[in-house]
């Protein structure tokens, strides 16, 4: 996809998980999607960073990447549902466009992807990122519902994970 598709793809996204984590249309709602938006677009633009250095598609396009962003509102307390943007990128990518990416670079620069996809120029890379979007929402929906809460407030887990690093001299 592209940087367009990928920007709709998080803002749509933004505005789903919001009424996902606080159903209703109120203040609390509004200020769920306040708060997911910003974090979630920047996630879902991050990867596309490598199109100014390394190679495009493998240097921010891989699991370990990934593995960062997911570990980085643990350790740190902060960046909360970028992951999720980053995620989500990986996944329009892969679903959304022909070409795929590198999942397991540096170790393998193959690139995956499935048959679904379009050309990121073609007139129909929008509606497919509107089509993944909803079923990334319906996904998450089921997660939050019956997986796991994300509502992510992960000050708690930084706070035992400094105390942690502490006690180890860290």
């Amino acid at each position: 996809m592209n940087k367009r598709g990928h920007v709709l793809n998080g803002l749509l996204l933004a505005l789903g998980l919001g009424f996902v984590l606080e159903p209703g249309v109120d203040a609390a709602t509004a200020r769920a999607i306040a708060e997911i938006t910003v974090p979630v677009v920047l996630g879902a633009l991050f990867p596309d960073v490598d199109t100014a250095f390394g190679r495009h598609r493998k240097t921010l396009h891989s699991l370990p990447v990934l593995a960062v962003f997911l570990a980085y509102p643990i350790v740190f307390g902060n960046l909360q549902y970028v992951w999720i943007g980053v995620l989500t990128h990986y996944i329009l990518d892969v679903v959304g466009s022909r070409r795929g990416i590198a999942l397991f670079h540096p170790l393998s620069d193959k690139e995956y992807s499935l048959p679904t996809g379009v050309t990121t120029s073609s007139k129909y890379a929008d509606l497919v990122t509107v089509i993944i979007t909803a079923v990334e929402i319906a996904a998450l929906w089921a997660i939050h519902t019956y997986v796991v809460n994300l509502n992510l407030d992960l000050s708690a887990a930084a706070q035992t994970a400094s105390e942690a690093a502490a006690g180890f001299g860290i």
